[in-house]
């Protein structure tokens, strides 16, 4: 088998228990919220958690990959990962949780930015499209684990298990990185690897306004799977059903990402597919609020909103020179961890102060839309900047 695959095949098992572990609150939030007497806006803070030290870290991950190579980063991020894992199943209190959480988010960084770059390097002449709707598809797979089965164990066993279990599934993930993974090299900023930032003022805008797209695209997806089963409660179904129900949209998603990688591969252009995914998957994301048989809401967020995922993280790609990609995608991630640490955060708060559990889906609603708004900006600075 060509080595190229093996390195995804390895890469995309691993960064499926990161899915499974950062999934590992929001699936269990009635738990949280009845065990540890805690609101909607502190359990969107522990979903934060995890991702808010991408914002101070994703950069220097990326000069680090830029300088040691990935291979050993994405070993390390995995251990701390397992670490915070644990941290968070032995602990008794919120405020201990919140130091695992952003112990494993430490870790997450390192691995989510350094495993991007290392697929975009491997597959950077052909398919590329495909190969990174594989890769980016490991999270929904991993969340979509999550959300069919935390629930059900947590009530069968404990919380604590439940969140042990996760912390193990990261260690795997070591296993998997030490014989599977392996560097493909490129050449560096002066021919040489280096510590330092090598983006000119037309890359680092153009990183940035694409990174907006991934910040807001993931956003949608966090804020839908963490608060949607604490809204269906909220409409009568049982804890465990609620998850259940709302992994299928992920399901659905897991099939859907290869697949819209593989139609933006062959026939259509990107940037028109995502314009309708991004007004689609908006329209299937407030459906769920009125449409009384959830499961086809479910089906078609799935089908919609989350399929562009591929043609999305092939941008940054695109736009990046190759002696750059490091650096440009540790800046790109580091919007991502921005959105993502505060936003969950937001649509919690709005679910408190208006009393209204359907708030954050209609926050999740606007997110996609923003989505698009970002899409057309880049392009237009892409058109702007090649005139002048």
């Amino acid at each position: 088998m060509d080595r190229r695959w093996i390195v995804l095949a390895a890469v995309f098992l691993a960064r499926t228990s990161m899915g499974y572990q950062f999934q590992s609150i929001g699936s269990v939030g009635p738990f949280l919220i009845s065990e540890l007497a805690i609101d909607l806006a502190v359990l969107g803070s522990l979903i934060g958690a995890y991702k808010l030290p991408g914002l101070f870290l994703a950069i220097p991950s990326g000069m680090l990959g830029q300088r040691f190579g990935e291979k050993s980063l994405l070993v390390l991020g995995m251990l701390l990962m397992a670490v915070g894992g644990v941290m968070s199943a032995r602990s008794g209190s919120v405020d201990v949780m919140y130091v695992g959480r952003i112990l494993s988010g430490v870790g997450a960084v390192a691995f989510n930015v350094l495993s991007s770059k290392m697929i975009a390097d491997w597959f950077a002449e052909r398919e590329l499209t495909v190969a990174m709707s594989i890769h980016v598809n490991s999270w929904p797979f991993g969340i979509a684990l999550g959300l069919a089965t935390q629930a059900a164990f947590a009530e069968a066993y404990s919380l604590s298990g439940m969140l042990m279990m996760s912390a193990l599934f990261c260690g795997a993930g070591v296993l998997l990185l030490l014989f599977g993974a392996s560097n493909r090299q490129v050449p560096a900023p002066g021919g040489s690897a280096s510590l330092k930032f090598g983006l000119g003022g037309r890359e680092f805008l153009l990183v940035s306004t694409a990174a907006m797209i991934w910040m807001l695209f993931n956003a949608n997806l966090i804020v839908v799977v963490s608060f949607a089963p604490a809204y269906l409660v909220s409409q009568g179904y049982e804890a465990i059903a609620a998850g259940q129900l709302a992994s299928t949209g992920i399901w659905i998603g897991v099939v859907a990402v290869p697949l819209g990688g593989l139609i933006v591969q062959k026939w259509i252009n990107g940037d028109l597919f995502m314009v309708a995914m991004f007004l689609g998957g908006a329209a299937a994301t407030m459906s769920l609020i009125f449409l009384d048989d959830r499961l086809i809401a479910f089906i078609a967020i799935g089908l919609l909103a989350w399929s562009p995922a591929g043609a999305i993280i092939a941008v940054p790609v695109q736009i990046l020179s190759p002696a750059n990609r490091a650096m440009g995608m540790g800046i790109f991630f580091s919007y991502y961890y921005l959105g993502i640490g505060i936003l969950p955060s937001v649509a919690g708060y709005l679910g408190d102060v208006t009393g209204d559990p359907a708030a954050p889906i209609l926050f999740a609603t606007a997110l996609l839309l923003l989505a698009l708004c970002s899409l057309i900006t880049l392009r237009l600075l892409q058109r702007r900047t090649l005139v002048t």
